[in-house]
Parts: C-alpha cells; structure tokens; sequence
C-alpha cells in the first residue's frame, strides 16, 4: 500500500503510532497502558464495524471513477465525432461555392453565348439580304455572262479586250465575295449555336451536381446536429458521473477523518508513554548487523519493490511504502522473528493487518506490519516464534489480487524491507 498526497499525514501518523505501539507492548510497566490499549480496541471496534459502510463507499467511489472515467472518454470521442463533422460541412461549404460559381459562370457562358447566337442570326439575315441586293443588281442588267462574252466580241483592240475582262472579273467578284460571306455569316452561325448547346449541357450538368451537393450538405448539417446532440448529452453524463464521484469520496473522507482522528489520539498517548519507557532502558534489546535479521514473510517473489510508484487502483504517485510479494490467497505468513503481536485489526484501506512487534533493535524499536492478510493465526498479545505461522494471505482492504504488503517500521517511520533479509 502507498500513501497518498491527502492522506499522507494521516497515515504516517497512524504508521509512527504502530511502531509506538510496539514499545507499550514490549514495556508496560507503566500503569496506564492496558486502559490506553482498551481505548485502543474500542476506537479499533468502532472503525470495523464502520469499515462495511466505509469499504462499500470505496467500491462506489471506485465505480463512480471508473464511469467518470468512461464518461470523459466518451466525451472526448463525441467531440472528436462533432470536429470531424464540422470539419466535413466547412469543406463541402466551400466546395458548394465552388460549385455556386461554376454555374453562375456557365450560366453567364449560356447568357453570351445566346446573344451572340442572336446577333449571328441578325448578321446572316442582313447578309442573306446583301447577298440578294448584289445578285439583283447584278442580274437587273442582263445575265452577267451573256453580258461578258458580248462585251469581249465588241472589244476593237488588245488592250480594249483586257480592259473588258477586268471588268467581267470584277462582277464574278462581285457575285463571289456575297456568297463567301453569307457562308462565313452561315458557319459563324453554326459555331454560335453549337457554343449555346454546350453551355446549355454545362448549365444542366453543373445544375445536377448542386442538387447532388445539396443533399450531401443537408446530410452533413443533420450529423453536424447529431454529434452536437451527442456531445451534449455526454457533458450531462459526465457532469452527473463527477458528482456522484464527489459525493462518495466526500463520505469517505468524512468517515475516515472522523474515525482516524480518533483513534490517532489515543494513539499519541501511546507514543508518549512508549517515549518514557524506552527512556528508562535505552540500551535493551538486539544490537548488531540488521541485514538478514529477518526471515521471508512469505513464500512467493517481489512483486513491487518499496519506493515512490503509481497505485494501481487511483492511480496516485505517491510512497509505497513497503515490499509486496506475490502468493496465492491463504498461502501461510510466516513470523520474520522473534515477537509480540501488539494489534490486529481491519481498515477499510489496508485490508486484515497485523502489527509484529520486534522489540528493540540498535536503540530503535522495529515493528513489522502485515496487510491485506485474508485470516489471523496470531492474535493481540500473543508472542510467537520464527518462522510461526501468524496468518494466511488475502486481498482486503485496498488491493487487486491476493499478495502481501509487508512494511518495516523503524521507531514509526517505514524503511525499505529488503535491508533486513
């Protein structure tokens, strides 16, 4: 188990008491101890029976997390949904003016084209009718062959007959260059209409996709609305998930304040008198190497090594403050030396635990602490022997999955366990 950044004071000074504990088991000459030890076990009593209320809010704190959780990451997908959206309308936005200008542009094409389609036709008339006034006034003199060969008879001279040639070419000119132009006038006319088809055909096909576009935007305003609807209704789920989260941590400090602040006022007056009996006899006790003092609590590896990590459950960077081994549920807990039981009780944090008493080691009371324990083979006041099995592994109190936190106290403070094996 760890001690979080809340909790961290609280806990220490319940871990520092522990150690204190040890030490009025140890030497009690004095004569207010077994009344304080009583006390003790009435606060300890008070906080088993309120530790069901209090483990059931954990579990509802757990869960409330857990939704909070899920809520919030539901969130964040509808909102990454509802970006996606919007970004998927602003681009067929832009794209529907793309297409807007493109029609207004054919349409513009169509409008140009017909009026020069209108003024080709005015101009084929016009020439349709110059073509008529030339040949007419050609013809009104006679046929304009006939006239040239007669012409060409009645030449006197070389140079009278060239002359007469000229004048012949001149009004085949004449005659030729209006009928060129009313083709001219009749081609142009063409290309005029042909240019109004084709931007007949892109008017419609420019048409025909808006309305397709037009669709594809009404389907993307509607999921736009959706994803907003959605995201919506997320930030309701998550408001309410944070409240309920609220409310069930706010019950678990409440209770575990109330009953903490208790129990560590009589767990002061422990330490006091433990002060003053260790003052009368500073020189008792194991003196020497503490490395491999103790034995393994447990037949099982490390699991996690004492230090600062993250807890598995809440996820709090804070100190795990002592060795978790790995063992099944009710695998045998062994004594690591020679003790006392000094306490035994349940918290709705740290599960069944155990305090072993150690006794004075190097001027310095050493107590061991066993968590999460699933039953006691030991019990309060009872001394037991290395190697004695003084209870069976579990899963209590805050943990996922049976294995044992096992803590080293030295005059209340924890140490890393693994310099005394």
């Amino acid at each position: 188990m760890r001690f979080f950044p809340r909790a961290a004071r609280h806990r220490l000074a319940a871990a520092s008491v522990a150690g204190v504990v040890a030490i009025g088991v140890l030497t009690a000459p004095l004569a207010n101890a077994d009344d304080l030890k009583s006390k003790q076990k009435h606060v300890q009593g008070q906080i088993h029976s309120a530790t069901r209320d209090l483990d059931e809010s954990s579990k509802r704190l757990r869960q409330a997390t857990a939704a909070l959780d899920q809520a919030k990451a539901r969130l964040d997908a509808a909102r990454h949904e509802l970006g996606v959206a919007q970004a998927k309308k602003e681009a067929a936005r832009i794209r529907d003016r793309e297409m807007r200008e493109k029609l207004v542009q054919a349409e513009e094409r169509l409008a140009n084209a017909q009026a020069d389609l209108v003024t080709g036709q005015q101009a084929l008339e016009d020439q349709r009718g110059h073509v008529a006034d030339t040949i007419t006034s050609i013809y009104e003199e006679g046929d304009p062959a006939l006239l040239a060969f007669s012409s060409l008879l009645d030449a006197e001279d070389p140079a009278d007959l060239t002359r007469r040639m000229e004048a012949r070419n001149v009004i085949v000119g004449r005659e030729t260059r209006a009928y060129d132009d009313l083709h001219a006038a009749e081609v142009l006319l063409q290309v005029r209409e042909d240019e109004v088809q084709s931007a007949k055909d892109e008017v419609a096909l420019q048409r025909r996709a808006a309305a397709k576009h037009l669709v594809v935007m009404r389907g993307l305003v509607d999921e736009t609305h959706r994803a907003k609807d959605k995201v919506t209704r997320l930030v309701g789920t998550r408001q309410h998930a944070r409240e309920v989260a609220n409310r069930a941590h706010a019950r678990d400090k409440a209770q575990l304040a109330k009953l903490h602040r208790q129990e560590n006022r009589i767990k002061q007056q422990i330490l006091a008198a433990a002060r003053r009996a260790a003052a009368r006899n500073s020189h008792a006790g194991y003196r020497g190497p503490s490395g491999g003092l103790l034995m393994h609590p447990v037949n099982g590896p490390v699991t996690s090594p004492f230090g600062y990590r993250e807890h598995p459950i809440y996820h709090y960077w804070g100190l795990h403050d002592g060795t978790d081994f790995g063992a099944g549920c009710h695998q045998p807990l062994y004594a690591v030396a020679n003790g006392t039981v000094m306490s035994e009780y349940y918290s709705s944090v740290w599960g069944n635990r155990l305090y072993l008493n150690l006794g004075m080691v190097n001027g310095k009371n050493l107590t061991v602490i066993y968590n999460h324990l699933s039953g006691y083979r030991a019990h309060t006041g009872q001394h037991v022997s290395r190697g004695q099995v003084v209870g069976w592994v579990g899963t209590t109190g805050w943990s996922t999955g049976c294995h044992l936190h096992f803590t080293v106290m030295v005059n209340g403070a924890p140490v890393d366990p693994m310099n005394w094996f």
